[in-house]
């Protein structure tokens, strides 16, 4: 894949192949269980189709994704190795938290952010029968301003067009709030209490938001003192 740095060390050996732009986030959507290509270019909405075809292509044949034909859709998934660097990207988004505190306006996605909300949605929380929470990021463009989540026990999808169906709860804020809120930055109650983020509908459901929406697996890393991000400056 990558140009050889012509060093017997393993961690020289291992990032030849891993150091490429795009290739640790791509094997970061596959262990969170992106299994198609459109879905894994929803956890990398800036990565072109050409270049994540080419990714792919390249850990294949690496042996670290395996390539499956399901009827009409290929299907991607990780070998023994690939999966072996679960507790590498683990590390890299632990370290990440901790160290790497500035967020730039150019970091905030929408499309990223409800993708990742989606895929972490506690089914142990959802009632039963099809439940849809809208959003609004009143601090961006009107064409990617307004997204629902249309929950099942079973499944849940993002919708960037309304449905249809009756929303049980619309939840309205700037989107670098909502990104605080999912890093942990800002837990619910006090973005809530505080107005930064509004919350409108029935009161059983507006208590369940926070437990239907939990923050990221990383959250909870303790943040440094010192931004590396601030001396690099």
């Amino acid at each position: 894949m990558g140009s050889s740095y012509h060093q017997f060390c393993p961690v020289a050996k291992a990032m030849e192949l891993l150091d490429e732009r795009w290739t640790m986030l791509v094997i970061r959507e596959l262990l969170l269980g992106s299994r198609h290509f459109n879905d894994i270019r929803r956890g990398v909405p800036k990565m072109s189709p050409s270049l994540l075809s080419k990714r792919l292509h390249d850990l294949t044949r690496a042996g670290i994704v395996e390539r499956r034909d399901e009827g009409r859709e290929v299907a991607y998934g990780l070998t023994a190795a690939g999966e072996e660097l679960a507790p590498v990207v683990d590390k890299l988004g632990a370290w990440g938290m901790r160290w790497i505190g500035k967020v730039g306006d150019e970091d905030l996605d929408p499309k990223l952010l409800m993708w990742d909300l989606h895929r972490h949605v506690d089914p142990a929380f959802v009632p039963p029968g099809r439940t849809v929470v809208s959003f609004r990021f009143n601090d961006v463009p009107a064409k990617i301003r307004d997204w629902w989540l249309v929950m099942t026990a079973e499944e849940v999808d993002v919708c960037d067009f309304d449905p249809g169906y009756d929303v049980a709860v619309s939840v309205t804020g700037s989107l670098r709030r909502m990104v605080q809120v999912w890093r942990g930055d800002l837990d619910w109650p006090a973005a809530i209490r505080s107005g930064l983020i509004q919350l409108e509908g029935p009161e059983r459901f507006r208590r369940a938001v926070p437990k239907w929406f939990p923050a990221s697996q990383f959250a909870q890393v303790p943040r440094s003192a010192v931004d590396l991000t601030s001396l690099a400056g």
